[in-house]
């Protein structure tokens, strides 16, 4: 109940994500509950405690809130109302026939989904009472997670996870730093650097931490990771208070995890559904798929249908009983009484036994058919060896096998960056220092080439200062070696440790040319030159600014060096404008390459200029509100007129074929957005990398860097998205009519995205949110960086829920991705070294991204066609069932006689036609694998065979084929003796052979519809016709004891003695096939004049071919591969298009990207095979 009113408070507080600049009030905490002064009386806060709930349901609502979820879909509600009026009202046919059915799939889908919370139950359970130490009266009191309160002193060892939002205290360290990895939260196992309260770092033991007296002041719990505001008072006695400030680089965040540190004191300050872990989670809930929704509208048309029927027959039968010799016979007549009284109830009663009797037209099988369907396809996925990683040992895996079908019909991909598009491995490539470029071509022993011009800056080259940067300009820290006499020795044994893989990078790529970090010691960076001598630097301020990364250390002549790393865009406006544009030129090179490049500047400052900065920052640091943005203007003063030394080149390599992948997407007709928390510039190179942006492709930005001043930011926002969407909107279809218009792609960061999804009250823009989504919906590819987890599922949930509500894929490697998977209509996860939250949580997992190719193309295109036909086919075929039904209604007074046997009413559905569909919707592949999965092109969009369209054409098929049942045989029983010694048929052999015509003919259709075929397809379709016969001889063969009436027996073994009956039965089968049979033949005579065409060109093509090398000699270009080689046939996706004129131009294609060394002969001609 705590944590429920908690959360309903955090959402009524109107809490937002990242970049929001407004905080919602503070909190104060007494650290270890201790009041400031002995003489106040300390009142305990009221907090949310630290219980983690995720599930569901509990024991006492299981029962009615599964049993509410279940019956609010139309068929189980609508079966749940048949059963009761056959259980209620004197029915034609049993309720065993409805029940049963229903029953089973109501009882299987509870016990899966109590199970699967039973699973979420135990983990919140093993969360809730793992073991905890809390320091109390200066002793570890072992608690459950669970009772951790606000204000708790709580210890944690190396390797444990943090139960809580913890501000950090003092660790093991003397120097009060601690390193953690947070894959459970934004998906980096990179290590973490945390810094504990300078004041506290020496408090190492239980009694000195519990003799601290302090308050903390701080924001209100919010989501976004990467913000946190706040300070701490320290009180001694007979001292003044001391003040300091807080940040993110103190807070340490619950699930994350401590490593290369013994261990760590911490005070809660947010506890349970409060912390920023919990807040970034996205509950789940259950998703739907289009097919299913389909099936629903199909469904209301059928009931209308069952209805009108029912009306129809239930108002004839009275016209007709007004007529008192059709009304009762004249042994039989009923009083005057009789007649009057309760009529209306008699005329509703009988309007249910018809609904009842033509309850059939709605496929209760095809639910429990389509559940089988659903489950054992999933198991295709799991089998495919395609998709299986030799390096990790697994395969795919199916979570939940609902969405199936969804996989076929995805139009947009969202996308994480860093784990999925990338292996998060990054690699130093080149450097850039004044313009020169140095790569492995120069070894360690040569040493760097001088540039020209004399030596600068205290007696050093440029390039020692540039190394000196990569070395000393970093959060990199080192674990291992083994440490002699203060000298760390046998150094293959050590490993660089770091929040970002690329300063590891940068390091080694330094070490490799001769400088060697060797690590920190107390306030020195020891670094070991090329002439192997070791340099301690003293570091006398770090900070991290935006895209910057600013060192502040004293040189060794007794001067201040400010180092700055960062982007381009954010070292270049900082810089002397001059020293530019040779290094610029390299930069834009090597982005261009896809590598993540950082610029390196330095600046030199005296004694005065560095304690007038320290002071400013300290002031700075001090404040709650608007901390961002007053340190932001200090930095602009410290940054300005630096000097630009050079530039890195570093690749985090893309996985492999993660480009083809996007590359196929795209032609398939998705579109693909990259969603990630990385920079803006790194990201950007790797949509380059992957192709998802190409190098014609106007990128426009909405980022921190474009909004400029923060004084009008909304102002310059509502500029910017008005300019873009008259760019796109406006602008965009004039040029629509050119051959090849204008690419677009959208770059945004997660504080732009605030202001646009909560912009401020006092803002007269409130229509943000529609012109950001009518541009991002014309853009062919999106970037959203600096995105929070929960922000993430904010953007996915923007776009599913546009016009046309169209499917949404969400896919990523990490926790921090968990809420935009759930939010996605299919969520996968990719089983990556991020932790397997994201698998966890998804609805399929795969070990790479490249098999996102094969699961959407291929079984996504085959799921998705067999189950439409499936749900075409249940409710063709039992309108074939319940036609002649209706029909046989005017021949016997609409008494509600049935016009079949009850035992073929059960069985129609369950056994005579169920295997067959079934086999059909596991097995079907209509086009082989191999061809899905090269020809993105194949992808079958916009639900096109659930549309009206289709059902319309299956409807008319059923109707059709329904009145040639009936009516065949009707006139076939126009003489109703139908054997040589004149011996009549009766009632019930009209309705057998009326039934064997439908199974028969529902069956062959099948057959026609089946391309390919197995040795099951042959075994259900022919077993099935073989065990109605077999059931229709022994059912009618026997006298059963239990049955009261033995009105089948001897019916259908009487019934095939007719020659009359066997000619009936084959000529209406043929009669009902006839439409389906001459739409394959014509379809088939139509491909093979398309493949003699083909052939035709294609030999003219390679005459052609074969003069055009004679003349101009290209053999000696193409050898023996020249695509019209008369013994090499043309690959199915080359195309020799007719648009160029001049020779020589290159126009041989493959799909639409241009096979470069190709040459144009003639444009008389094309080839398209």
């Amino acid at each position: 109940i705590i944590t429920s009113l908690t959360l309903s408070l955090i959402h009524i507080l109107g809490f937002r994500c990242a970049g929001e600049e407004k905080r919602v009030g503070t909190r104060t905490v007494f650290v270890g509950h201790r009041p400031v002064s002995e003489t106040d009386a300390y009142v305990e806060q009221k907090f949310c405690d630290n219980r983690i709930v995720s599930s569901k349901y509990t024991v006492w609502n299981f029962l009615p809130k599964n049993l509410f979820e279940q019956f609010r879909r139309i068929a189980n509600f609508y079966f749940l109302i048949i059963f009761l009026v056959q259980v209620i009202v004197d029915t034609p046919t049993s309720p065993v026939t409805s029940g049963l059915p229903l029953f089973f799939v109501i009882i299987v889908t509870a016990i899966k989904q109590g199970y699967e919370d039973w699973l979420r139950h135990r983990a919140d359970k093993e969360v809730n009472k793992s073991s905890v130490f809390i320091v109390e009266n200066a002793k570890q009191v072992k608690k459950h997670s669970e009772k951790i309160k606000v204000g708790d002193i709580v210890e944690v060892k190396a390797d444990e996870t943090f139960p809580c939002d913890l501000i950090f205290l003092a660790s093991s360290n003397d120097d009060g730093i601690c390193y953690v990895t947070t894959a459970s939260l934004d998906g980096e196992s990179n290590f973490k650097t945390h810094y504990a309260v300078r004041d506290t770092t020496g408090l190492q033991t239980d009694d000195d931490i519990d003799s601290l007296t302090a308050t903390i002041e701080c924001e209100q719990p919010q989501p976004d990771l990467y913000k946190f505001v706040g300070r701490i008072n320290i009180y001694r006695s007979n001292q003044e208070p001391v003040a300091r400030s807080l940040g993110p680089e103190n807070l340490l965040l619950k699930g994350s995890t401590l490593k290369n540190t013994k261990k760590i004191y911490g005070v809660a300050v947010y506890t349970g559904m409060e912390t920023k872990m919990a807040l970034n989670y996205q509950g789940k809930s259950q998703k739907r798929s289009a097919v299913e929704k389909s099936i629903n509208a199909f469904l209301v048309v059928y009931l209308c249908i069952l209805v009108s029927k029912a009306t129809v027959c239930t108002t004839l039968k009275y016209i007709w009983q007004s007529n008192p010799f059709n009304d009762e016979p004249w042994y039989n007549q009923k009083t005057i009484k009789e007649r009057d009284t309760f009529k209306i109830l008699r005329m509703f009663t009988d309007f249910l036994s018809f609904m009842v009797l033509f309850n059939f037209i709605i496929p209760v099988s095809m639910y429990v058919t389509v559940e089988m369907q659903k489950f054992l396809g999933s198991f295709f996925i799991a089998w495919d060896k395609e998709m299986y990683d030799e390096e990790i040992k697994e395969g795919a895996l199916v979570n939940t096998s609902d969405l199936n079908e969804e996989l076929g019909q995805v139009e947009y991909v969202f996308t994480d960056k860093t784990g999925t598009l990338t292996e998060n491995s990054m690699k130093f490539i080149e450097c850039c220092i004044d313009g020169h470029k140095y790569k492995d071509g120069i070894s360690e022993v040569d040493g760097f080439s001088h540039t020209d011009g004399p030596l600068r800056y205290y007696g050093k080259c440029r390039e020692e200062l540039f190394l000196r940067a990569l070395c000393l300009c970093h959060t990199v820290q080192i674990k291992g070696g083994d440490n002699v006499d203060g000298l760390r020795v046998n150094q293959e044994c050590w490993t660089y440790i770091s929040s970002s893989p690329d300063e590891i990078a940068l390091v080694k790529g330094a070490k490799k040319y001769g400088f060697t970090f060797l690590g920190h010691e107390a306030d020195y960076m020891k670094v070991q030159n090329q002439k192997n001598e070791i340099e301690k630097q003293r570091s006398l301020n770090l900070t991290t600014h935006f895209e910057c990364f600013n060192l502040l250390f004293n040189s060794v002549l007794g001067k201040f060096l400010l180092f700055c790393k960062g982007a381009d865009s954010s070292i270049f406006p900082r810089v002397q404008q001059d020293e530019i544009q040779q290094t610029k030129v390299h930069v834009e090179r090597n982005a261009m390459d896809g590598y993540r490049t950082l610029c390196v500047a330095f600046k030199e400052l005296t004694q005065e200029d560095y304690k007038k900065i320290n002071d400013q920052l300290s002031e700075a640091k001090m404040a709650l509100q608007d901390r961002e943005e007053k340190m932001a203007r200090i930095f602009d003063d410290i940054e300005a007129d630096m000097h630009l030394i050079g530039a890195t080149a570093v690749e985090d390599r893309l996985q492999e074929h993660a480009a083809e992948t996007i590359e196929a997407l795209q032609t398939a007709g998705m579109k693909v957005w990259v969603l990630t928390g990385d920079k803006m510039e790194t990201a950007k190179s790797t949509c380059y990398a992957s192709r998802l942006f190409q190098t014609n492709t106007e990128l426009l930005e909405l980022t921190t860097k474009t909004m400029g001043d923060s004084d009008r930011k909304e102002e310059r926002l509502h500029e910017l998205l008005l300019e873009y969407h008259k760019k796109l909107l406006q602008d965009f279809p004039k040029n629509s009519g050119k051959l090849k218009s204008q690419e677009y792609g959208l770059i945004i960061d997660g504080s732009t995205l605030s202001l646009i999804l909560n912009p401020s009250q006092d803002s007269s823009s409130s229509n943000y949110k529609s012109i950001f989504l009518q541009i991002c919906l014309k853009c062919t590819s999106v970037l959203c960086c600096r995105m929070a987890p929960l922000q993430k599922a904010q953007i996915v949930r923007m776009v599913k829920n546009t016009k046309g509500n169209p499917i949404t894929l969400s896919i990523g490697d990490g926790a921090n991705d968990v809420s935009m998977i759930l939010e996605a209509h299919v969520g996968i996860g990719i089983k990556g070294k991020e932790g397997r939250q994201a698998a966890r949580n998804s609805d399929y997992a795969v070990p790479k991204f490249k098999h996102l190719r094969k699961l959407l193309l291929a079984h996504g295109h085959l799921y998705y066609v067999r189950i439409a036909h499936l749900v075409q086919y249940f409710f063709y075929k039992n309108l074939c069932f319940i036609l002649p039904q209706f029909l046989y209604q005017f021949f016997c007074g609409f008494s509600q006689q049935p016009l079949y046997d009850a035992a073929y009413l059960t069985m129609y559905n369950i056994c005579f036609t169920s295997l067959p569909i079934l086999a059909y919707s596991l097995l079907e592949q209509h086009i082989n694998i191999e061809t899905l999965t090269s020809d993105p092109r194949l992808k079958i969009s916009d639900n096109a065979m659930l549309q009206w369209k289709p059902f319309l054409y299956w409807t008319f098929l059923g109707s059709f084929e329904g009145l040639v049942f009936f009516f065949g045989v009707y006139f076939l029983f126009q003489n109703s003796s139908l054997e040589h010694n004149g011996k009549v048929f009766g009632n019930w052999t009209f309705g057998t052979i009326v039934f064997t015509v439908l199974v028969f003919t529902v069956t062959l259709k099948l057959a026609l519809d089946t391309r390919f075929w197995t040795w099951m397809n042959h075994f259900v379709i022919w077993g099935s016709l073989a065990f109605y016969v077999f059931f229709s001889f022994f059912w009618g063969g026997i006298i059963w004891p239990f049955l009261k009436q033995q009105r089948m027996y001897f019916v259908f073994a009487h019934m095939v003695t007719s020659v009359s009956t066997w000619l009936a039965i084959v000529l209406l089968i043929f009669i009902s096939l006839s439409p389906e049979i001459l739409l394959v033949v014509f379809k088939n005579a139509k491909r093979k004049n398309h493949q003699v065409r083909n052939e035709r060109i294609y030999h003219n093509a390679s005459l052609l071919w074969r003069g055009a090398s004679v003349l101009l000699n290209t053999d000696r270009l193409w050898g023996s591969n020249a695509p019209f080689a008369p013994r090499e046939r043309l690959p199915a996706s080359h195309r020799v298009i007719p648009s160029c004129t001049k020779k020589g131009q290159k126009v041989l294609t493959r799909g639409t990207a241009p096979i470069r060394g190709s040459r144009c002969i003639s444009s008389a001609f094309s080839v398209s095979l």
